[in-house]
C-alpha cells in the first residue's frame, strides 16, 4: 500500500473510531513512516547518551550499501507478515491476507495500550495488518515463490479505463529503466526497488501493482503449486478497512480518554470507502479523493479536516537531537516513542510470535 491508504486511509479509520484527532494524526502517522524510515543515522548526545535506531523500509538510493539481512529484519516483520501456511519454511513465509499471525500480532499490541508509545505501536500495527491486505501471496525473503512468468501480467480491460492501463505500463517501464543498472549489480536481491529485476524478493516482479487499490489484475507464478488468478485490489483493500476500523474499536474500548466521539458504525461509510478505493488515479490523486471525502463530510461528518502527516517533523526532530546535551530529552519527542514501539514490535514478531509458530527467520 501507499500513503493515500498508509497514512490518510488510516487515520479515517481512526478517527471514524472515534479516536481523538491529535491521536488519529500519530497513529496514521506511525503506519505511514513505517515506509518513510529508512536512514540508518545513529544520534548522539554531548553528555554520553545515545540513539541508535533501525530502518523499518529502503529507498532506491540505499540499494548498494543496504544489508543482506535487512530482508529479514525489514521485510519479514514490517512488510510481508508470514502466513504460516504450508509444508517447508520458505512457502510459510508468504504473507496471507488477515492470516491468524496477523491476528495475534494485532491482540498482542492492542494489550500495549498503557504503553507510552501505544499510539505509535497501533500505527504500526495498522500498516503490518493493512500489508497483509496487498501483499498476499508474496513473501519479504528472496524465493522462488514470489516469480511470475514473463509477461503474464494482465489487466481487466471491461473495468479499467485505457489510459489508466497505459499510464501504468509506462510507469513500470521508466521504473526498470531507471534502476536496472544498479538492480543488476547484485548477487541476491536485497532491496524493494531491485525487486522488479529478478522477482525473487517481495511483490517485485509484480511491481507496484499490488498496491494500486483500484486494480485488478492477474498474472501467473511461476511455482504451480501457488495458486493464480485475477485480483481485486479494491475489494481486498475495502476489507483491511473494515479490519483497521474494528482494531481501532477495539483500542478505543481499552484505552481511556483517547476518544471525543463515539464509533461511526462501519457499515454506514462502507460505499463512500469503496468509492474512493475503486478511484483510478496516481497516489497523489487518490489522496485527494479521501481530502475530499472528508471535506464534504462524506466520511466523518462536519467539522472534520485531514491533518497533515508529521513524519517530516519527526525527522526534523530526530536531527535536532544530534548533539544536544541532555539525552534524556529525547524521550519525550514522538519520534523516540516511535522507535520504541519499532523496537518493540520487530523483537515481539522476530523472538516471540513467529517462532511460537514454527517460524524461525532471524
Amino acid at each position: 500500500m501507499q500513503k493515500d491508504m498508509h497514512y490518510y486511509g488510516t487515520y479515517v479509520m481512526a478517527r471514524a473510531a472515534g479516536i481523538t484527532q491529535d491521536r488519529a494524526q500519530v497513529i496514521a502517522s506511525a503506519s505511514q513512516f513505517v515506509d518513510d524510515n529508512a536512514a540508518k543515522k545513529s544520534v548522539e548526545f554531548k553528555d554520553g547518551g545515545a540513539l541508535h535506531s533501525r530502518p523499518t523500509a529502503h529507498h532506491a538510493i540505499h540499494i548498494k550499501n543496504i544489508d543482506k539481512e535487512d530482508q529479514r529484519l525489514v521485510w519479514v516483520p514490517f512488510h510481508f507478515l508470514p502466513g504460516n501456511e504450508g509444508t517447508g519454511l520458505t512457502e510459510r513465509l508468504i504473507c496471507r491476507k488477515n492470516s491468524s499471525i496477523a491476528i495475534a500480532m494485532k491482540n498482542n499490541h492492542l494489550t500495549k495500550f498503557e504503553e507510552e508509545f501505544g499510539d505509535e505501536l497501533m500505527g504500526i500495527a495498522a500498516h503490518v495488518y493493512a500489508d497483509t491486505f496487498s501483499h498476499y501471496g508474496f513473501s519479504g525473503i528472496s524465493s522462488r515463490w514470489n516469480k511470475i512468468e514473463n509477461d503474464s501480467i494482465e489487466f481487466d480491460k471491461d473495468r479499467h479505463a485505457r489510459k489508466t492501463i497505459d499510464y501504468i505500463e509506462k510507469r513500470q517501464a521508466e521504473f526498470k529503466a531507471k534502476y536496472a543498472e544498479e538492480s543488476g549489480i547484485m548477487e541476491n536481491i536485497i532491496s524493494w526497488f531491485a525487486e522488479t529485476f529478478s522477482g525473487a524478493l517481495g511483490h517485485g516482479a509484480a511491481c507496484t501493482f499490488p498496491d494500486r487499490p483500484f486494480l485488478r489484475w492477474r498474472f501467473i507464478y511461476e511455482e504451480s503449486e501457488q495458486a493464480s488468478g485475477w485480483r481485486n485490489n479494491s475489494e481486498t483493500f475495502l476489507e483491511a478497512c473494515e479490519k483497521l476500523h474494528e482494531m481501532f474499536c477495539q483500542y478505543a474500548k481499552l484505552k481511556s480518554g483517547v476518544t471525543d466521539r463515539t464509533a461511526i458504525d462501519f457499515s454506514t461509510i462502507r460505499e463512500n470507502i469503496d468509492a474512493i478505493l475503486k478511484y483510478e488515479g496516481s497516489e497523489k490523486e487518490r489522496t485527494q479523493k479521501w481530502i475530499e471525502a472528508v471535506n464534504e463530510e462524506n466520511i466523518l461528518g462536519s467539522g472534520e479536516i485531514l491533518p497533515e502527516y508529521l513524519g517530516p517533523k519527526w525527522l526534523t526532530q530526530k536531527a535536532d537531537m544530534d548533539g544536544n546535551s541532555d539525552s534524556i530529552d529525547a524521550r519525550e519527542m514522538p519520534i523516540y516513542q516511535f522507535y520504541q514501539a519499532a523496537s518493540y514490535h520487530r523483537h515481539f514478531v522476530l523472538r516471540n510470535l513467529l517462532p511460537e509458530n514454527g517460524l524461525i527467520v532471524a
